[in-house]
């Protein structure tokens, strides 16, 4: 092999070494794949819910997905920032079962029937995601109660979209789907934190008759606690 043809080869090679290195630095830097991502969400969904948010740990939430610290470390600088993903992660799926159970609804009073029974009927299921949620997200700070402000918004909204669907009924005042949303809240989260880990979906009927009763009146309300209860 002539001098020349030998300096190519040895280049070449230096190079490919130099692309190997590479490659095996990029390779550190991808973050786990998505299905041991969505572990570490539902581990600190399942932490957080069973011991509470400040016991909650980095430690104790990857013994409960048998991985390892850098597998957290790849994809969350902290607790505190894995939290907020796993609180929009436990809304997103929460929101999946309700849109499910409301798809063939055609009417406001159908579509709150079957979106509030499925979501209760998933807190029977897992309270535990529920207290993550619902009560601990009060632990979390600032930013996850902003985030909790923007999903009961969208609840609030929906709430008052029987406004225009109540025809000739007097209209409540405008406070009035916050003050529906404030009491179901207020009791599903004394449940929720005093450990209740059943008897949710129980809870329709009079929930039903609380959120129709401002917009449709008494007799439309008894009408719809009666068949949430069928």
């Amino acid at each position: 092999m002539g001098e020349q043809a030998a300096t190519k080869v040895l280049a070449g090679t230096e190079e490919a070494g130099a692309a190997e290195d590479i490659s095996s630095h990029a390779s550190t830097l991808k973050p786990v794949n998505p299905s041991k991502r969505e572990r570490i969400l539902e581990g600190m969904l399942q932490s957080v819910g069973s011991c509470g948010y400040d016991s909650t740990s980095v430690r104790t939430v990857l013994d409960s997905t048998g991985l390892y610290r850098q597998a957290f470390y790849d994809n969350f600088a902290d607790k505190d920032a894995c939290y907020l993903e796993a609180f929009d992660f436990g809304v997103e799926r929460l929101e999946a079962q309700v849109h499910a159970a409301t798809a063939t609804e055609d009417t406001w009073q159908g579509t709150l029937r079957a979106g509030l029974g499925a979501l209760l009927e998933a807190l029977d299921d897992q309270p535990a995601l529920g207290r993550a949620l619902i009560v601990e997200v009060h632990a979390a700070g600032p930013e996850a109660l902003e985030r909790r402000s923007v999903v009961m918004k969208r609840i609030v909204d929906f709430i008052d979209a029987a406004r225009t669907t109540a025809g000739d009924a007097e209209s409540p005042p405008p406070i009035a789907p916050e003050g529906i949303i404030a009491g179901i809240h207020a009791v599903v989260h004394a449940r929720l934190a005093t450990g209740a880990n059943d008897g949710y979906r129980e809870l329709l009927p009079e929930f039903m008759y609380f959120a129709v009763l401002p917009y449709f009146g008494a007799d439309a309300a008894e009408q719809e606690m009666q068949s949430a209860r069928a």
